[in-house]
């Protein structure tokens, strides 16, 4: 039903989470990020409500294990929760309920955490976490790579929908946020394919946030 990686980037301290899922927009429920405190995925049958909770746990000082267990504990029903958490530290922690669906799996790594249920393998997530800690570049290349090489390996056992991924730098807005809510086959490489199109006017867009004065003109009608 749904495979995500939620990792750091040890130069840069961003933060970021890829995600993808057999139900519709996947994006609109399950990542949530804080800039200085961490992020979070809820998944399997999802409280979205859990990733504020969280982060308010997190920004008041407790672990990842400490946060996910006060926000669990105190909303029930955690049987039925898949929950990943980092901090801005690089410290991560996961629980999945003993009502997660299917053959699921979730592994902590080198500054982030992957999790799924409803898998082909086991094995999936311990492809995504590693592929995310032996890639290059960008954050967000680094998410995406991971997500590609978890659908290489067999990725969900049925067919995906909605992708979508999220980073958060030093703004309280984030820097990325790509969503593929809805398509009949492969949002991964649909994703993949905004971050390409999207990754050279990124600072662009934040230089235009921050300075209008120094914005980029697109040559489009009222952008002098």
């Amino acid at each position: 039903m749904t495979f995500s990686i939620v990792g750091r980037c040890a130069e840069t301290g961003q933060l970021g989470i890829a995600i993808s899922s057999s139900s519709i927009a996947v994006g609109a429920r399950c990542p949530w990020l804080r800039p200085g405190v961490g992020a979070v995925s809820t998944q399997n049958i999802t409280l979205p409500a859990l990733g504020p909770q969280v982060l308010d746990q997190l920004e008041n000082g407790l672990s990842p294990a400490e946060a996910l267990d006060k926000a669990l504990t105190s909303n029930g029903f955690s049987q039925f929760r898949q929950v990943t958490a980092i901090d801005h530290l690089g410290r991560a922690a996961h629980f999945s309920g003993s009502e997660t669906l299917g053959t699921h799996n979730a592994l902590v790594g080198e500054q982030c955490v992957g999790a799924g249920n409803m898998l082909a393998d086991q094995a999936v997530i311990e492809v995504l976490v590693q592929t995310f800690e032996n890639s290059g570049g960008q954050l967000a290349d680094r998410l995406i790579a991971a997500m590609q090489a978890a659908v290489a390996a067999g990725g969900e056992a049925g067919p995906v929908h909605s992708a979508a991924m999220v980073v958060m730098g030093d703004l309280t807005w984030p820097i990325i946020d790509l969503r593929v809510d809805w398509a009949d086959e492969d949002p991964i490489g649909k994703l993949a394919q905004l971050w390409a199109d999207y990754s050279p006017q990124m600072q662009d867009y934040i230089t235009r946030a921050l300075d209008p004065t120094k914005a980029p003109s697109y040559g489009v009608p009222g952008d002098e």
